[in-house]
């Protein structure tokens, strides 16, 4: 469990994928060690995170000041150096915690039972209010720098994973040709959520959720 930047919610894995739940009274008398003492404690990585998603957020990757962030998480930069060489490896571990890929996904039972509640779960992330401000940008930085990549390689390669999971259960049921285009396929399902979500930042609501699994359906059915 990690709590969100804004550390009102905590992000728990559940079977659909990343969820938030509202912060109940776990962090105990709330008293801190002091910043520079050489256990690197978990809460204090839990708070730069934080406060790294909130600087993120404001600033771009680019602009991101270790200054403030370490700040705002009530320590000193150093406290940063000491967990991670670099800005890269701090953002690449930070987003990986959070957990932007999704967990095992079961069985739902039909091939458009399982796009429901796979698109579920990426809206479920995408709707974050750190989520639409971070993810384009993380895209953007990748493009200018490649400084990202590496991450982004692998949150793609774990939700293609969960991706192919589905397909191979609508292809064992006879729902699929088991000579489908897989890539193509693994392509098609989350792509017009992410465009209308991401690039588009227009909303979506989940009752529209089922529309697109039967065009998505329709889709793979063709590839």
């Amino acid at each position: 469990m990690h709590f969100t930047p804004d550390g009102r919610y905590a992000i728990v894995s559940t079977a659909y994928g990343m969820a938030w739940v509202k912060r109940k009274s776990i962090d105990g008398s709330g008293r801190r060690k002091p910043s520079g003492a050489a256990v690197l404690r978990s809460e204090l990585t839990d708070a730069l995170f934080r406060a790294l998603f909130e600087e993120w957020a404001r600033t771009g990757y680019a602009a991101i000041s270790l200054e403030r962030v370490a700040a705002q998480a009530g320590a000193g930069k150093a406290a940063i150096y000491r967990r991670w060489p670099s800005r890269r490896d701090f953002a690449s571990e930070a987003i990986e915690t959070v957990g932007l890929s999704l967990s095992d996904f079961p069985d739902h039972g039909s091939l458009e039972a399982d796009i429901i509640a796979f698109l579920v779960a990426i809206r479920r992330t995408l709707r974050h209010r750190l989520a639409r401000r971070i993810l384009p940008d993380l895209f953007a930085e990748r493009m200018r720098s490649g400084d990202l990549s590496p991450v982004l390689e692998r949150l793609s390669a774990a939700r293609r994973r969960r991706g192919a999971e589905i397909l191979d259960r609508a292809v064992a049921r006879g729902e699929l040709r088991a000579d489908l285009d897989r890539e193509l396929a693994l392509d098609l399902i989350p792509s017009a959520l992410f465009w209308r979500m991401v690039i588009l930042g227009k909303p979506v609501a989940k009752a529209s959720l089922r529309r697109q699994a039967v065009a998505i359906l329709a889709a793979l059915r063709a590839c």
